[in-house]
């Protein structure tokens, strides 16, 4: 608003608020950024071998079962 009240131009008063708007943004980013890595990349989240195998054999039947229709 100083800026405003003291008739500095518009491309530094705009230039202004962008940097303001930019470093309340990478804050909020930088308050997240430890959940979000724990949550993708904790061990304790990550599937199993097990789970992954169930995964591929469940995606495998279906498509088999898909083409064999398709061939009918």
């Amino acid at each position: 608003m100083d800026m405003i009240a003291s008739d500095d131009s518009a491309s530094q008063v705009s230039d202004k608020i962008k940097d303001l708007l930019y470093a309340k943004s990478a804050s909020r980013v930088d308050e997240y950024r430890p959940s979000v890595a724990s949550g993708v990349f904790n061990s304790d989240n990550a599937p199993t071998q097990t789970e992954v195998d169930a995964a591929l054999e469940v995606e495998t039947e279906v498509t088999t079962e898909v083409e064999t229709e398709e061939e009918e």
